[in-house]
């Protein structure tokens, strides 16, 4: 039996067409394995470590050390300390389940929301952070998941920062959206890590979840300069009424650094993206005879319309790929996620033999599935069984719905963070 990221590959796989599209999904979350791609952007070679482009001389620094937050923190961490070994003096690894180092000190947190357990995991980064000095070298790897785990709110506490995330989440506010309002409530977001650093070098890893690749947006650009100003914060705060919703009438955000001189020893490195995810799935679906094209790759928009558009634009004999991140205005009372809502909004306008699925790169869609699939199959099943897609679509109820025609695709956490990626093919 051949060893599937897919756990329940070979359960799903029932139909040709099936079997197809999940080893398209597969090579696309193979090709963007933290392991893999950390070791071959990273390498050590006479005292210089090279970061993509960039190159370090290590015998210009005193001390190293490794700071690592989000889904691939563990992951990206094992590698660095390998790679480094005794020259690493130590570091921090928060993410959301335990890594195992000999160095670096292993810290966990909750996700999607922040919580008293990140502020005092973050607490510990800043400890550490504060401690360099313009003699030492700070390598941050940054990836999705970062902004509920690197929690330090700024005006605000805890309790009032969930209700706010959990509103804008609810709201079907987008990304660019959450991470403003996050970056103008933190002391560590939005460039806020870098002013902490006394002058250190920073080299930044960068394992983008975002869309359009704008790195300042993953895990609210600790190590970025931020472009976005109170303006920008203070526009959301309004176009989603969140003083009044949240109860938060003097609600007021802080602006981020933007003194150039504080980023003038920080370079960042685009290490994956979902750029390579979709180019190998193009391949993959090319050399399983279908005419591969990228429909999308920073999709973005209300998550059950991207499905019908999906499901609308698939010819005979295509493969379209895609990939990005949906939002979800929630009305009514299940459970599930953006990528198993886009793929039962897509399920209605299906044409025969064709199918859409969208997966979560972590692994986790808001609940244990990481997507789901739609296709003939499962029109079939939902017709046997009675069900309506249509009402659970309205209750934003995706995850029964995919649980009882046994359509979910299940990989638990993947330990990789590149976006969504999204499929639909058509025989």
């Amino acid at each position: 039996m051949a060893d599937h990221l897919i756990k329940n590959f070979d359960a799903l796989a029932q139909t040709q067409l099936r079997r197809d599209a999940l080893t398209i999904l597969e090579a696309g979350l193979n090709s963007a394995d933290t392991t893999a791609v950390t070791k071959n952007k990273v390498r050590l070679s006479n005292n210089v470590l090279s970061v993509g482009n960039n190159q370090y001389q290590l015998t210009d620094y005193k001390r190293i050390f490794v700071v690592a937050i989000g889904k691939v923190a563990n992951a990206a961490s094992s590698v660095l300390e390998n790679i480094l070994g005794n020259r690493l003096a130590g570091g921090i690894s928060l993410s959301t389940t335990p890594g195992n180092f000999k160095v670096v000190t292993s810290l966990t947190g909750t996700h999607p929301m922040p919580s008293e357990q990140n502020i005092a995991a973050t607490s510990e980064i800043i400890n550490l952070v504060k401690q360099l000095n313009s003699d030492d070298l700070l390598i941050v790897v940054v990836s999705g998941g970062g902004s509920a785990l690197l929690c330090q709110p700024l005006g605000v506490t805890v309790q009032e920062l969930v209700s706010i995330t959990k509103h804008l989440f609810r709201s079907g506010a987008d990304i660019h959206e959450i991470n403003t309002i996050r970056k103008h409530l933190s002391a560590v977001k939005g460039g806020r890590l870098v002013a902490l650093a006394n002058g250190a070098a920073i080299a930044g890893l960068i394992y983008s979840d975002i869309a359009d690749n704008d790195i300042s947006l993953v895990a609210s650009g600790p190590t970025f300069p931020d472009s976005s100003t109170i303006a920008d914060a203070d526009a959301v705060i309004e176009k989603y009424d969140i003083r009044n919703t949240c109860h938060l009438p003097d609600l007021s955000v802080q602006e981020t650094p933007k003194e150039p001189n504080i980023f003038s020893r920080v370079r960042n490195e685009l290490i994956v993206s979902n750029k390579t995810a979709i180019s190998d799935m193009k391949k993959t679906a090319a050399d399983l005879g279908y005419q591969a094209k990228i429909f999308n790759d920073h999709l973005t928009g209300e998550a059950r319309l991207v499905g019908v558009d999906l499901a609308r634009a698939v010819a005979a004999g295509q493969a379209l790929i895609a990939a990005g991140e949906t939002t979800v205005t929630v009305t009514g009372q299940g459970t599930g996620g953006r990528n198993q809502e886009l793929t039962l909004g897509a399920l209605a306008t299906l044409p025969d033999n064709t199918l859409v699925l969208s997966c979560a790169s972590d692994g986790v869609d808001n609940s244990p599935p990481a997507g789901a699939i739609a296709d003939d199959l499962v029109k079939q099943k939902a017709a046997n069984l009675k069900l309506d897609p249509s009402t659970y679509l309205q209750n934003n109820d995706s995850l029964n719905f995919f649980q009882a025609v046994e359509a979910a695709i299940i990989t638990g956490p993947t330990g990789i963070n590149i976006a969504d990626l999204m499929l639909a093919i058509r025989k």
